[in-house]
């Protein structure tokens, strides 16, 4: 394949190599296509056949009023190879037509955008139908209840669903059938699950897979029923359970658009009466408002974070943000209005005038806006056939762009594009209004300190709620901040937002009474943005993100450091509510799976980074809620925990993706039952972790067989698995911009560090009963596991209490145990401000209920049920090895450690040690004589 290039003298190599015999007016066509698209110039040239067709626009305008045909026969089926590269030469060949059409000015955007559609369409079902009989050929055909062929129908979401796909965009499908059960007729009978998975897996194949004639679509299902970690394809009554019974509100906005791109009118007409009561509500929808208001905040903060300022669809005023006006009307009153249940932008629009929710003359203006920025995207990806919609900041490419859309001018075309998107962002801001302001007579103080030269010490006289030293130690910090910023090159812009933030800021620190070491804390977070004003703008715009800030500032030191270290998580100020929101492990599973349906599944630098963000504004809400009290403080740890097993989890699933699309899958291994478990040991496993804790795993698999892998690239199948494992410690302690997401300690695994990152679980449990230490049965009491099969966790249980349960001298566990927390205390040199180490210490207490477990668990199964010191103390008690007075004060002392340990993370500058901790350590330090110096 010839690459295009602006040189010259290549584009007239190209250009003569396809001009010869042609007429005058026929290369000037042709020259004309060339110096707009590459993507035409590489079409022609893997298919010089075309030629006629690009040169005369009478041959074109004939080509397309012909519409598409499926590029597959029907018989005989073809292989593989062969259907591959029909359907891709097929979708190059129709594209650069409809381009073509763009460009010499044949057709209109609408007629663009459709066209694009029905290929799209078109070369879905011919794959569908291929893989469909490809699959009946093997397994026989799924029959319905009427004996007819059951077919798979095909959700089309997003612009697809809609019938307006951009020229080189994802496609966004969903998989459902019918019913459950056999099919019949093939060689081998398969439930219709199985059958319908693998042909999903086909169909994507035919359309993703890059070959040398390229691809038809990137496939992108994560918009299914548990995104990708659920099934590829579901019955219809499991798709009903889930949207009845889980389905979140965002998965509602994206219902609206979803289309059966394969129609046939029972099983349709089924689906979609399945659906509608999932995505409109009987009544004015206002309970949405929220949500909504939240997708918005999320659109953005995603164009602060990437900088999208030339991207016509992300960006402010873009194409997404004429999506969310219609689409937020559509979703609060689409259950009263019918009409307005269209998954087509262009068709709901004029229903917005007719029920009178916008006026003729804004939906006229806003559809013009669209419709202009849409075709500068079709213009801006057909150039190279290349999802992108920002602007090219190159001349080649903007020269490209204009002769795509027939201008001259770079500079008009960027005035015409941004005056469209200001008029489209003003609609937009009008769906949700922002929060009012402060009053400016707040602000006087803050202006006075802000703008005036008078000496310091006559301006600390206006500070009147600090004493006069601490007044003029805030000065002198902002006076500092001042001359800092007019050192760099913070812009006029940014100088003009800061005369109107710091005003602000100060009005608050003077409501909150603040120090002058709260004012340092916030301009240390200053100082990393100053130069980014996207982020100034945020706290000036949002003035409960700027109360938020000064407010967490003032409580945690360590919250400050995040905040300053990593800016983006300002974005999750702006809703005081979202922030301090209780959440469960469900809640965290969901903001994941959001998080990361942003993000391009083959990009992994982004995958990483934005897991990292993920966590730490996890972190922040978590200990934004900790230290005001919305979250008690024995949850705190709960969270924390149950946040990394989330991402474990997505870990496990991220590198499963990775190293199967690689090697492809080991033996009697599926993606839904991978044979492979993650052990979470120590404070993970006893649900005890604290803020930046690392990670104790221990990784196990069943695979007794050393067959390859399915994969072209086939390895042994153990080796898969240690495979997987270090593209699971890769993608998790691998630093990027965004700092470490979690240290993972491995050296708890059988022989430790000399032993196999990925065992197998009976070898693990030989491990455990013949070779392990004590102090190894100990880490075992704290053991659970977070990731794995049914099968897996079921034998799991089964050694853990076989391990837990074996006979033991108690003599002999006392001095073991004794022995390692001295070594454990003279290598970490515990002070009497190590509240886990020093004597009466957490440690103690933790190695105390291992030592009731493995000396009493024989005989009273309650005390290994659970992996936390809480439970284990209870269970102590209710077999009679506690009275309930000692449990009590040892769970007390317990808590109060553990709450001083988060505490010295989040304020390690003012810690009030809790009047009670000597007189608990005491109770600890008695418990432990008691045991073991008996």
């Amino acid at each position: 394949m010839i690459a295009y290039s602006a040189n010259a003298a290549y584009w007239q190599a190209q250009y003569t190599s396809l001009a010869e015999g042609l007429s005058v007016s026929e290369q000037q066509q042709l020259s004309r296509l060339l110096k707009a698209s590459s993507f035409i110039g590489r079409t022609l040239q893997q298919q010089p056949e075309l030629l006629p067709i690009f040169c005369q626009s009478q041959l074109l305008q004939q080509q397309l009023a012909n519409g598409f045909a499926p590029p597959l026969p029907a018989t005989p089926i073809p292989a593989e190879t062969q259907a591959f590269s029909m359907l891709r030469r097929y979708r190059n060949a129709s594209l650069a037509q409809i381009l073509a059409a763009d460009i010499l000015g044949l057709q209109s955007i609408t007629q663009s955008l459709a066209a694009v559609s029905e290929l799209a369409e078109i070369l879905i079902n011919s794959a569908y139908h291929w893989a469909y009989q490809q699959q009946a050929a093997v397994n026989g055909t799924p029959l319905d209840t009427s004996g007819e062929p059951m077919p798979l129908l095909i959700l089309g979401m997003g612009k697809l669903g809609g019938g307006e796909l951009n020229f080189s965009s994802d496609i966004d499908l969903i998989f459902t059938y019918p019913a459950n059960g056999e099919t019949v007729g093939g060689r081998k009978t398969v439930e219709h699950q199985q059958f319908f998975t693998k042909v999903g897996q086909k169909l994507i194949a035919a359309l993703h897979q890059v070959t040398a004639d390229g691809f038809c679509y990137r496939v992108d299902m994560r918009l299914r029923p548990f995104g990708e970690s659920g099934p590829l394809v579901l019955s219809f009554a499991a798709f009903e359970d889930y949207y009845q019974e889980q389905g979140r509100e965002w998965e509602r906005y994206a219902m609206l658009k979803a289309r059966v791109l394969n129609p046939e009118p029972r099983h349709t007409s089924e689906l979609q009466a399945l659906l509608k009561p999932f995505i409109y509500r009987r009544y004015i929808d206002f309970s949405a408002i929220e949500s909504l208001r939240r997708m918005k905040q999320l659109i953005e903060q995603e164009n602060r974070r990437r900088n999208r300022r030339d991207n016509i669809k992300l960006g402010a005023g873009g194409i997404r943000e004429v999506e969310f006006i219609v689409q937020t009307l559509q979703l609060i009153r689409g259950g009263r209005i019918p009409q307005l249940q269209q998954p087509a932008i262009l068709k709901a629009l004029p229903e917005l005038v007719t029920q009178e929710l916008l006026s003729e003359t804004q939906v006229e203006q806003l559809q013009q806006d669209y419709l202009w920025l849409r075709q500068v995207e079709q213009a801006l990806q057909g150039v190279d056939d290349k999802q992108t919609q920002t602007l090219p900041a190159d001349e080649q490419g903007q020269q490209q762009l204009l002769a795509s859309l027939g201008r001259e001018n770079w500079l008009a075309l960027l005035t015409e594009i941004e005056q469209a998107m200001q008029r489209i962002h003003q609609q937009f801001k009008l769906v949700i209004e922002p929060e009012e302001h402060i009053e400016p007579q707040e602000l006087s103080l803050g202006k006075l300190l802000w703008d005036s030269e008078l000496p310091v010490i006559e301006l600390a006289e206006h500070i009147e709620w600090l004493p006069l030293e601490e007044a003029q130690e805030l000065l002198n910090q902002l006076i500092q901040f001042k001359q800092d910023c007019q050192r760099r090159s913070v812009g006029p812009r940014g100088r003009e937002y800061l005369a109107k933030l710091v005003p602000q800021l100060l009005h608050y620190l003077q409501l909150q009474q603040a120090s002058a070491t709260v004012l340092m804390r916030i301009l240390g977070v200053f100082k990393q943005i100053v130069t980014r004003t996207a982020y100034l703008e945020l706290l000036f715009e949002n003035p409960p993100a700027l109360q938020q800030l000064v407010l967490l500032c003032s409580q945690s030191g360590w919250l400050a450091e995040q905040l300053a270290r990593y800016p983006m998580l300002l974005d999750e100020l702006i809703d005081p509510a979202q922030l301090y929101q209780v959440a469960t492990i469900d809640d965290y599973r969901d903001r994941l799976r959001l998080y990361l349906l942003r993000v391009p599944e083959d990009d992994l630098e982004l995958l990483m980074e934005t897991l990292r963000q993920f966590k730490q504004a996890q972190q922040l809400r978590i200990a934004a809620a900790d230290i005001s009290g919305v979250l008690p403080l024995m949850k705190v740890s709960d969270h924390l925990t149950w946040l990394a097993e989330v991402i474990v989890e997505q870990l496990v699933n991220l590198a499963w993706q990775q190293i199967t699309a690689r090697y492809g899958l080991p033996a009697g291994a599926t993606d839904e039952d991978k044979g492979f478990a993650v052990i979470g040991y120590g404070k993970l496993g006893g649900l005890e972790l604290g803020y930046g804790s690392d990670l104790d795993l221990v990784f196990v698999h069943q695979c007794q067989s050393q067959a390859a892998t399915s994969g072209e690239r086939s390895i042994d199948s153990l080796q898969f698995y240690l495979k997987l494992v270090q593209r699971i410690l890769h993608l998790s302690t691998t630093k990027t911009n965004s700092g470490v997401l979690y240290e993972i300690d491995t050296r708890l695994r059988p022989s430790g560090n000399s032993g196999l990152l990925a065992i197998h679980i009976e070898t693990y449990q030989q491990y455990l009963a013949q070779e392990a230490w004590t102090w190894e049965h100990q880490a075992l009491v704290r053991a659970r596991m977070i990731v794995g099969s049914a099968p897996l966790l079921a034998r799991f249980v089964e050694i853990r209490q076989q391990i837990l349960t074996l006979p033991r001298d108690a003599q002999q566990l006392k001095a073991e145990v004794k022995q390692m927390r001295e070594k454990l205390r003279q290598h970490h040199g515990a002070t009497s401000e190590d509240v886990k180490h020093s004597a009466g210490g957490i440690v103690d207490l933790e190695f105390l209920s291992q030592y009731l477990v493995l000396a009493y668990g024989r005989e009273h199964p309650e005390l290994y049920r659970f992996t936390d010191n809480i439970r284990i103390l209870e269970a102590a008690t209710a077999c009679g090895l506690l009275t309930a007075r000692q449990a009590n004060s040892l769970a007390e002392a317990y808590q109060v450690l553990r709450g001083i340990g988060h505490r010295q993370t989040l304020v390690p500058a003012s810690i009030a040690i809790d009047a009670r901790l000597a007189h608990l350590q005491e109770q600890i330090l008695t418990a432990w004589r008691l045991w073991f110096d008996s």
